[in-house]
């Protein structure tokens, strides 16, 4: 089966939008909507429901991913094995990381590894950090800078290479939010009338539902964002208070436009790593980036 189709089917499975799809392949719609029903025929099943509004995955489509993925990455994992009897890597890795950490802590990493590494192509994919380890066990990447999750999913790869803390953010301009913030004395802040900008999912919103349990606080949720990028911007304009890792705030062109609260107890901070399948760290390509990364936290 010709992987550029299955490429484009999974592009399609990720986003269920054919003009983004179609732009993140390089093709036109057309074109790919062809291959999509070339795919659909040779394998006698329908892959997607569609209609002039929606595209949703089919039973026999989510089945689909999984041999989708398998395959492509068996193929990638034969290349390789060919590529290091030549002594040098070649091939591509997939990587997914938030806005901040591509600024940050993937930038050093991927500084070093170019170095070592001149002639792997890196795909990046940027988006909401809670969704990282999800992208990383339905394998749509290959590997992801992600927030440790509490509870280790079991064939995860993890290795730590910051901390973040977790801190309550307000505007500084003036605005309701902010008045009510100047009136109370930190101790005695009114938690359940002040509008909050929470993360849609994710460890974030997990420590501050909890946090607020223990305060016996019914929050006043003023809106569920997704991206920590975006929380920031919002409390700058003065919709709320919010919470995001402190990385975010310091990489962020708004944090002149932002105060960071002092509450208590304060929240448990974000546990950084880079993180993949251990099945994959067979893949030379894989392994490679993995130990760059361990070499730098070793030196550090």
């Amino acid at each position: 089966m010709d992987n550029r189709q299955l490429k484009m089917f999974l592009a399609l499975a990720q986003s269920l939008h054919f003009a983004q799809a179609s732009e993140a392949c390089h093709v036109s719609a057309s074109t790919l909507s062809r291959n999509i029903q070339s795919l659909e025929q040779r394998l006698g099943v329908m892959l997607f429901e569609r209609d002039n509004r929606t595209v949703t995955l089919t039973h026999h489509g989510q089945l689909f991913v999984q041999y989708a993925v398998t395959s492509l990455a068996q193929w990638d994992l034969f290349k390789t094995s060919l590529n290091v009897h030549q002594n040098e890597l070649l091939g591509e890795l997939k990587l997914y990381c938030s806005v901040t950490a591509s600024h940050s802590f993937l930038h050093q990493i991927l500084s070093r590894y170019r170095q070592q590494f001149p002639r792997v192509e890196i795909k990046l994919r940027t988006g909401d950090v809670a969704m990282s380890v999800s992208r990383i066990i339905n394998e749509l990447e290959d590997m992801a800078i992600a927030a440790k999750p509490d509870v280790m999913p079991a064939g995860l790869a993890f290795q730590t290479i910051g901390l973040s803390p977790l801190v309550f953010i307000a505007p500084t301009k003036r605005c309701e939010v902010q008045a009510q913030i100047a009136s109370h004395p930190a101790a005695f802040m009114p938690w359940s009338e002040l509008p909050m900008i929470v993360p849609e999912q994710g460890i974030g919103r997990k420590r501050l539902d909890q946090w607020f349990k223990r305060k016996n606080v019914r929050p006043l949720i003023y809106s569920e964002v997704a991206g920590n990028e975006a929380i920031v911007s919002m409390v700058s304009l003065g919709f709320g208070i919010g919470v995001v890792p402190k990385i975010v705030l310091d990489n962020s062109p708004l944090q002149h436009l932002i105060q960071v609260l002092s509450v208590s107890p304060e929240l448990a901070p974000f546990e950084v790593g880079i993180c993949t399948l251990k099945k994959r760290l067979k893949n030379p390509l894989i392994n490679s980036l993995w130990q760059v990364t361990k070499e730098g936290i070793d030196k550090n």
